[in-house]
C-alpha cells in the first residue's frame, strides 16, 4: 500500500465522497445505523418483490446480522405481506472453535442461532423462507454448497466488510508462509481457515468488550468467487472507526489482496453504503497532523 496515496484518500472529507468522479465503486452515505437498517431492508425487499412479480425464485447469499438490519426487514416483510416462499438463502459464513468444529447452539458467536432468531424468527409463518431453502454453511457441507452455488444463478449478495476489507470471512492474507495472489483471491471458494489476529481483536472490541479470549479462532466462509457470482452485490456498514480506512481503500485503490473488498470494483453492479460515522475519517478532520513515514517518502 502506497502510504502517500492512503493518506490522501483518508484526508478527503466524508461529505465529498459520494460526488467524486474517481470512485472505483458506487457509494452512498446514510445518517446512522437506524437509517442504514431501513435502507438495507428496502433494497432487499424491493428485489424480492420484483422476483415474486416475475414468478421466479430469488437466490440470496446472506451474512449474519447485525440486528439493526433484520428488524426493519422483518417489519417490511410482515407489513407488506411479502412472501419469502420462493427465496433460497445461502448463508455465507460461520464461526468455528479451535478444532474447526461448530460452536454450541447458545454461544453468542453462533451465526446460525442468530439468523434463526433474528432473520427468520420474526417473519409471519405463511411468509417464511421454506426450511429446505435455508442453506447454512458447515464444515460438513462446504463442497456441496460450492457446487450448489456454481450450478445456479445468484440474484443478490448482501454483506458488510471487516477492518481489513474482508467480505464474508475472506480476510487479507497474514500468513508469512503462504503467498496469495489476486487471482487466488478472485477464484477462492468455500473453505475452513484460521481467523487473523486483527480480525479476532476487532470483533472482540465490537461485541465482547475486548475479551478476545472468548472469540472463535476459526471460521468457515464462502469464497470471493461465490460471493461475486451474484447479479447484484450490496454491502453496508454502521460500525464506525474500525471500518473507515478499509472503506477509503475500497473506494480509491486498485484491487489488492491487502483489502479483499477492492475486488468489488470488478463487479458490474456493486454498491457500498455507509453511515456518516463510517464514512468519516480522523485524518480528514485533522489537516494539521503530520506523519513522518508519509512525508519522508
Amino acid at each position: 500500500m502506497d502510504l502517500k496515496k492512503l493518506y490522501e484518500w483518508c484526508s478527503i472529507p466524508a461529505e465529498e465522497l459520494p460526488g467524486r468522479t474517481d470512485l472505483k465503486v458506487p457509494f452512498r452515505i446514510v445518517k446512522d445505523s437506524h437509517e442504514l437498517g431501513s435502507v438495507m431492508a428496502r433494497d432487499l425487499v424491493e428485489e424480492i418483490r420484483k422476483a415474486n412479480e416475475e414468478q421466479r425464485s430469488f437466490r440470496l447469499i446472506v451474512p449474519c446480522g447485525p440486528k439493526e438490519w433484520y428488524g426493519p426487514f422483518t417489519e417490511m416483510v410482515n407489513a407488506g405481506n411479502v412472501s419469502l416462499r420462493n427465496m433460497v438463502c445461502y448463508h455465507m459464513d460461520e464461526n468455528l472453535d479451535w478444532e474447526g468444529k461448530l460452536l454450541p447452539k447458545e454461544d453468542p458467536n453462533n451465526f446460525r442461532t442468530f439468523m434463526e432468531r433474528y432473520f427468520y424468527g420474526g417473519i409471519k409463518e405463511e411468509l417464511q423462507v421454506l426450511p429446505e431453502n435455508r442453506h447454512f454453511l458447515t464444515p460438513y457441507n462446504m463442497q456441496e454448497m460450492s457446487e450448489m452455488i456454481a450450478g445456479t444463478e445468484i440474484d443478490y449478495t448482501l454483506g458488510g466488510w471487516g477492518q481489513d476489507g474482508h467480505v464474508a470471512f475472506n480476510q487479507a492474507n497474514r500468513n508469512p508462509y503462504v503467498e496469495v495472489s489476486l487471482d487466488d483471491l478472485r477464484g477462492s471458494t468455500a473453505r475452513i481457515q484460521n481467523n487473523n489476529n486483527d480480525t479476532i481483536l476487532a470483533l472482540a472490541q465490537r461485541g465482547l468488550g475486548g475479551a478476545w479470549q472468548f472469540m472463535p479462532p476459526m471460521s468457515i466462509t464462502l469464497g470471493v468467487k461465490e460471493c461475486m457470482k451474484a447479479k447484484k452485490i450490496r454491502v453496508y456498514s454502521a460500525t464506525g472507526a474500525w471500518k473507515q480506512t478499509a472503506l477509503r481503500v475500497a473506494l480509491f485503490s486498485e484491487p489488492t489482496v491487502e483489502y479483499p473488498m477492492t475486488l468489488l470494483q470488478e463487479h458490474p453492479d456493486a454498491l457500498i453504503t455507509a453511515t456518516e460515522e463510517t464514512a468519516a475519517h480522523p485524518i480528514s478532520e485533522h489537516p494539521e497532523w503530520e506523519f513522518r513515514r508519509v512525508n519522508s517518502k
